[in-house]
């Protein structure tokens, strides 16, 4: 019996498909020893989360490192899915959390450099919600009013009401704010409620990089999600890239093992409310072309996103010498927390070491990073050009476990 040809359509498919599956983020260095890295001591960084996989620290884990612009590493270890037993991929997709900020910081940062909306301005300008917030619950005035900076450098006066117990932080768990039905009703339920702090005297981890997303829709005016799409991720072509996970990719979504350390809408759907501070998922292939692009200043492939004195900018100290940082998110960070006391601060969007000691961990003065509740971390370190991401969901009480070794793990396997 003769068999049919296959139709075109049916080659082609299977043709993109096989190229997909076999693309690289970035391009690949013919060995890690050609950009300083020891072959046998990515051996030992591997084999450090195995370990972390068999210890049940990590479902699984994907790693990707890269050093001049190409890939000394990039692999997947353990589970995408411990349950199913399914493996851990290269390209499996992540809820990256706070890794979402910034992504959003630059969005706004785009904006900014087309004139559509001033850094320095008071978030009221955008937001007229915000026009009559009070402080505290006895209802103080502002000293001053909170502006965009504030929102990017978490110096806003807001919070999440979920590390603290003052009676503003309850009134945040009250409202139950992530459950509005858009952006734009969270961030009116968010400014009916008084700040826990004046603005610019505390660095506050808080809802400001939600409501900056918001800045962001009515500065453009288009949808967030739509404005990422197609000024920040389009671009770049981080396409596995979204705040839901498109079908036919649902499959390589990775889950933790238990229940997820945070609540979260259903990533295989359209969320009501895109969260420029945690809604976002991505793989580690997507965010490391992010982040070169950071380390390009402001470029990767030809795309322009920002000027490089913008990038300056953002990874700059933008924490005044009299902002209070240690909160209780500031204090749980430990050498990821922009404290004094680890030699670091914040600039717009992410945490900046500032000082060569103090902090434990390995890394550069300058090198800018940031993590995701869910086990997600990144960091870029300009002076050694570094791009390095962790996508890995594990414990909360583990997070500062795994962040660390990472931070380990990458630096020694380094030799110049």
């Amino acid at each position: 019996m003769l068999r049919s040809k296959p139709k075109l359509p049916v080659l082609l498919a299977a043709a993109l498909c096989c190229a997909g599956a076999f693309a690289q983020p970035l391009p690949v260095a013919a060995h890690p020893e050609d950009v300083g890295f020891s072959s046998k001591r990515l051996e030992t960084t591997r084999g450090a989360y195995k370990a972390d996989v068999d210890s049940k620290r990590l479902p699984g884990a994907v790693l990707l490192i890269a050093r001049n612009g190409k890939i000394a590493f990039y692999d997947s270890v353990g589970y995408q899915d411990r349950a199913a037993q399914t493996p851990m991929k290269k390209d499996s997709i992540f809820r990256v959390a706070s890794m979402s900020k910034p992504i959003t910081t630059v969005a706004a940062m785009i904006l900014a450099e087309e004139n559509k909306l001033d850094v320095s301005a008071p978030v009221a300008q955008y937001l007229p919600e915000f026009r009559n917030v009070k402080v505290g619950p006895e209802g103080a005035p502002p000293k001053r009013p909170m502006t965009v900076q504030d929102l990017m450098r978490h110096t806003s006066g807001l919070t999440y009401g979920l590390f603290g117990n003052s009676p503003v932080d309850q009134m945040y768990r009250k409202a139950n704010v992530f459950a509005a039905p858009s952006l734009a009703e969270m961030v009116k339920t968010i400014a009916s409620m008084p700040l826990l702090h004046q603005p610019g005297e505390f660095w506050e981890y808080s809802v400001s990089t939600d409501v900056l997303g918001r800045v962001v829709e009515v500065a453009s005016g288009m949808d967030f999600d739509t404005f990422v799409r197609e000024r920040v991720t389009g671009p770049l072509k981080m396409n596995d890239t979204g705040f839901w996970v498109k079908p036919e990719a649902v499959s390589r979504l990775a889950k933790p093992d238990g229940q997820p350390n945070a609540a979260f809408e259903d990533a295989t759907k359209k969320p009501n409310v895109f969260s420029g501070g945690g809604g976002i998922l991505s793989t580690a292939g997507d965010y490391a072309r992010f982040c070169q692009m950071l380390l390009n200043g402001g470029q990767l492939e030809g795309v322009r996103i920002l000027a490089p004195k913008t990038i300056a900018l953002m990874t700059s100290d933008q924490l005044p010498a009299n902002v209070e940082r240690h909160t209780p998110v500031g204090m749980a960070l430990g050498p990821f927390g922009p404290v004094p006391e680890m030699g670091t601060s914040f600039g717009l969007g992410f945490a900046i070491r500032v000082d060569a000691g103090r902090n434990p961990l390995p890394g550069s003065v300058g090198d800018f990073s940031w993590g995701g509740i869910t086990g997600t971390l990144f960091w870029v370190d300009p002076q050694t050009k570094l791009v390095a991401v962790l996508m890995a969901q594990t414990t909360q009480a583990m997070l500062g476990v795994i962040w660390g070794q990472t931070r380990t793990m990458v630096y020694q396997a380094m030799t110049n």
